[in-house]
C-alpha cells in the first residue's frame, strides 16, 4: 500500500473512522482528472483499497460505465459487499453543479454539459453519492489527510493541463453560491491575452497550465511539447518558468489577501515537475507581493498526494457527508 492509502487508513484508525457509529464503507471515485481512479475503505479504517484504468474515449454514459465496472472490480476484491457502501463521492475533471449533482461541462471533452453524474452512481450502487470539482476534493484531501490536516483554513492550486483552485475555511469545504468558487484558473490576467480552455482570453490557465507554458516557450523560440524541457536549465526555460512564477506570486498573494489561509498546496504535474525550487521561488514571490501591513509568513507547501488525489478527496467528501 502507499503511503496516501496509508494516511488514509491511519486517519479512519485514530477513530475519525466510527462516523456512523456502525459498520459500513466509502467509495471515491475520480472522473476524468487523472483517468478512472477508485478509493475503497471501510470506515474503521480496516481496508483500503485503490484502482485505476485509462479514461476510455467514449461518450458520458460509457464513461461511467467503465468508472461502475472498475469499482465493482475493487468491491470484490475487498469482499465488501455493495449494500455495506454508506457513501460515494466523486471528483469530477470540470465545472459541477455540487448541489444538483450534475456536471456544468468539460472544458475537453463535449457530452458533459448538465450531465447526472451522482445520479447515475446512486442508481447503480443504491447509496448516496456527491460530486464536486477536483481540485475542490483535492484540496478536502489535503485538508483530511494530508499537509493541512492540521490547520483550518487551507488554500488549494492545482497546475496541469488545465488550472485550479479549491478552498477549505474553518475546516469545511467551500464551494461559494454555485459550486464554483476557487476558479482561480479563470481569473483573467490580460484582457487581450491568449485563449483559454474556456473560450475566453487572458486567463490565468492560459499562461500557467502544461499548454500554457509550452505555447510561451515556442514564441520565444524553443520548440517543444514535453514540459521537462522548461525545467532543465536552459535559458528560454528559466525565462518561461520565471515569468509564471511572477503570475502565480501575484495571484496567490491576491488569494492570502482575501482569505488569509494558513497554509497554500501546490498540486499538479507542473509543481510535480518544478519541485522544490518552483515551490520555493512561488512562495518568495507571493511574500514579495503581499502588501507591507499583511506581510507575514504564509506556508506554501506541495501536494502529499499524486495520482490518487481526487478519488481520495472524493473520498474525503463522502466522510465529511457523515458527519453532517
Amino acid at each position: 500500500m502507499n503511503e496516501s492509502l496509508e494516511q488514509v487508513k491511519r486517519w479512519l484508525q485514530r477513530g475519525h473512522g466510527d462516523l456512523m457509529g456502525s459498520q459500513g464503507s466509502l467509495l471515491g471515485v475520480d472522473v476524468g482528472s487523472y483517468g478512472l481512479r477508485v478509493v475503497l475503505a471501510d470506515v474503521q479504517g480496516q481496508q483500503v483499497i485503490a484502482d485505476n484504468r485509462p479514461l476510455p474515449k467514449a461518450a458520458p454514459d460509457g464513461v461511467v460505465a467503465a468508472a461502475l465496472e472498475l469499482a465493482h472490480a475493487v468491491l470484490e476484491r475487498s469482499g465488501i459487499q455493495r449494500q455495506h457502501l454508506v457513501r460515494v463521492g466523486i471528483g469530477f475533471g470540470g465545472p459541477v453543479n455540487r448541489d444538483a449533482g450534475c456536471t456544468r461541462l468539460s472544458h475537453r471533452t463535449p457530452g458533459w454539459e448538465n450531465f447526472p453524474l451522482a445520479a447515475k452512481f446512486e442508481e447503480a450502487l443504491d447509496t448516496p453519492a456527491l460530486l464536486d470539482n477536483d481540485a475542490n476534493v483535492t484540496a478536502l484531501a489535503e485538508a483530511t489527510f494530508g499537509a493541512g490536516r492540521d490547520v483550518r483554513n487551507l488554500f488549494y492550486l492545482h497546475l496541469s493541463s488545465g488550472v485550479g483552485g479549491g478552498m477549505v475555511l474553518d475546516g469545511r469545504l467551500y464551494s461559494g453560491a454555485t459550486s464554483t468558487a476557487g476558479e482561480v484558473g479563470h481569473a483573467i490576467v490580460r484582457y487581450d491575452g491568449p485563449p483559454c480552455s474556456c473560450g475566453a482570453r487572458g486567463h490565468l490557465e492560459s499562461y500557467v497550465s502544461i499548454g500554457g507554458l509550452l505555447r510561451r516557450a515556442n514564441e520565444l523560440g524553443l520548440r517543444t511539447d514535453d514540459l521537462h524541457d522548461l525545467f532543465n536549465d536552459s535559458a528560454i526555460g528559466r525565462q518561461v518558468v520565471g515569468e509564471a512564477t511572477d503570475l502565480l506570486g501575484l495571484m496567490l498573494a491576491n488569494i492570502v489577501s482575501v482569505l488569509d489561509p494558513d497554509m497554500i498546496v501546490l498540486g499538479g504535474i507542473v509543481t510535480r515537475r518544478g519541485g522544490d525550487s518552483l515551490i520555493t521561488a512561488i512562495r518568495e514571490r507571493l511574500h514579495e507581493s503581499l502588501p507591507p501591513t499583511m506581510r507575514r509568513e504564509v506556508s506554501v507547501v506541495a501536494s502529499t498526494f499524486g495520482y490518487e488525489s481526487v478519488a481520495v478527496g472524493a473520498l474525503a467528501l463522502a466522510a465529511q457527508s457523515l458527519r453532517e
